[in-house]
């Protein structure tokens, strides 16, 4: 967790949520290490800042097309009781999350290499014969998940993906 006398309120895999006020929360980037949905217990130092400089680019280049939840990743925006979070935090507007997270998959791997070795589809989609690992994939495939309390994301079809956050929601994500 970070120096902060700030509420804390989430402990996720890489950081850490805080409350600022009932409309806004600070999120912190630890040194912690996820790979493939597991956290590790080795740290990386200085691993936060670059998460958070990655994820303020991301969002920067992307609220044009889709609108986020992003104030400040300036500390001096933050509030003086926040501690030495400069470089790893980001001041978000509280929202309510949807369960959804949108995996698009260009290419065979990982999760989607799995399952293709296994059942010949990637996120439900069936696959060309003959792939091999990181191949590039004809055309990009929609693939959601939705976050498991522990280990890795739990994949969904379609149909429960629309399930889960309901047709029009699911149609709208898929569509950005």
């Amino acid at each position: 967790m970070s120096n902060t006398a700030l509420p804390h309120i989430y402990s996720g895999k890489v950081r850490e949520l805080y409350a600022v006020e009932h409309d806004a929360l600070l999120m912190v980037a630890s040194e912690r290490v996820s790979v493939f949905d597991v956290a590790r217990p080795d740290e990386i130092p200085d691993k936060g800042r670059v998460l958070t400089a990655l994820s303020s680019f991301w969002f920067d280049h992307t609220r044009h097309i889709v609108a986020n939840h992003v104030i400040s990743c300036d500390p001096t925006d933050f509030p003086p009781m926040s501690g030495d979070v400069a470089g790893r935090a980001t001041l978000v507007r509280a929202t309510r999350p949807i369960r959804l997270e949108c995996v698009v998959r260009g290419y065979v791997f990982g999760h989607g290499w799995q399952e293709y070795t296994e059942r010949g589809t990637v996120g439900g989609f069936v696959a060309p014969a003959g792939l091999r690992q990181a191949d590039r994939l004809p055309v990009p495939l929609f693939t959601p998940t939705t976050k498991a309390e522990t280990g890795h994301d739990v994949s969904l079809t379609a149909d429960e993906a629309a399930s889960l956050v309901g047709p029009d929601v699911y149609e709208e994500l898929r569509d950005v």
